[in-house]
């Protein structure tokens, strides 16, 4: 029998239409004599919309945006009466990254591709993040964070707390936000001003963190308890830094695919990342980001728990390069989905 595979996409979020992409390369490379592909779209207003099972791959991304299916009574409703085996979300940014969607399937007791409740929610929330990284002893920036009403209430302390603790250049960021939306270099306190306000557009939290003058690199993980790591790659800008637009739009930047790193730095690069892994209990996949400084010092940026995933993003192409073809790192995730279900199922709930 084949395995029916629910696939989550859209969202409410800045990031839906990177979603988009993401659940057509999926679709694309799905093995139709394993799986019956169930789409599910997500609107940008967070209505959830079922389509007609997929018996072939689809030629456009608008034939994944439904005008026509039959808009979901409940979500669970939905999801239960079909009775899926494996649920997929292919989910970047808010609501759907974060731990909510996760959350949702926790509750239902269904199977679902990628990382739990914790890991999504703390890996989305830079700060919280950032937090736990420094409990795990993982050297990184320095960052201060404030949220939207200490800033409204004392603009003036808002600004001073990070020119004195960080000074410029630093970065801006919304706290829960990925593929770069509402980010800015600032080299001053006009252009610091203009980057907060633009921050809170996206968040009610924002991070600042201290600029530092550094390679960026950044590697795959694959596993549950024990993860193995991808090659390195390299990530090249052609400006300031790897905004929104230079990654999905403009194609303003070069990924070098391996890097070029000593092979010490690279052992200590996977047991940084594997820590990192650990230290927010992840399952499936991640994308963990660093700084290789000129004098050689690694730095932990972040990890994504929910990265880039078309066959041409950093993750697949870092796997591709480790030897696992596109097909085969969606059949492993779906794989580890099922190790760690079968895992849970085998816990007490009663005594």
């Amino acid at each position: 029998m084949r395995t029916k595979l629910c696939l989550l996409y859209g969202g409410k979020s800045a990031e839906h239409e990177v979603s988009l992409q993401t659940a057509k390369a999926v679709i694309g490379a799905l093995d139709l004599k394993k799986y019956e592909i169930y789409p599910v779209y997500i609107t940008s207003e967070g209505n959830w919309v079922e389509g007609n099972i997929l018996t072939a791959p689809v030629e456009g991304v608008s034939d994944l945006q439904f005008t026509g299916g039959s808009q979901t009574a409940t979500v669970a409703e939905s999801l239960i009466s079909k009775k899926y085996d494996m649920i997929f979300p292919l989910l970047h940014g808010p609501n759907g990254e974060d731990g909510t969607v996760q959350g949702l399937l926790e509750v239902m007791n269904l199977p679902y591709v990628g990382n739990g409740v914790l890991a999504s929610s703390a890996g989305m929330d830079k700060v919280i993040m950032k937090n736990v990284f420094a409990q795990a002893d993982l050297p990184q920036v320095n960052y201060v964070w404030l949220n939207r009403k200490t800033w409204q209430e004392n603009k003036e302390a808002a600004y001073e707390k990070a020119e004195k603790e960080l000074g410029y250049p630093c970065f801006v960021k919304p706290a829960n936000l990925g593929s770069s939306v509402g980010i800015s270099k600032c080299t001053n306190r006009t252009e610091l001003d203009a980057a907060y306000a633009e921050a809170f557009q996206f968040d009610r939290k924002i991070i600042i963190e201290e600029g530092v003058t550094a390679r960026e690199v950044e590697i795959g993980l694959l596993g549950n308890d024990a993860p193995e790591c991808s090659v390195i790659g390299e990530i090249v800008p052609k400006k300031d830094f790897y905004d929104y637009k230079a990654k999905y739009e403009d194609g303003n930047t070069a990924l070098i695919i391996p890097a070029e790193i000593p092979e010490d730095t690279q052992t200590k690069m996977k047991k940084m990342a594997v820590a990192a892994f650990q230290s927010l209990d992840c399952s499936g996949l991640v994308r963990a980001d660093f700084f290789l400084k000129e004098d050689g010092e690694l730095l932990i940026n972040e990890i994504n728990t929910m990265p880039g995933f078309t066959p041409f993003s950093m993750f697949p192409l870092l796997w591709k390069h480790a030897g696992v073809e596109y097909s085969v790192l969606i059949e492993k995730l779906i794989e580890l989905a099922k190790e760690r279900y079968e895992e849970k199922q085998q816990l007490k709930y009663t005594f």
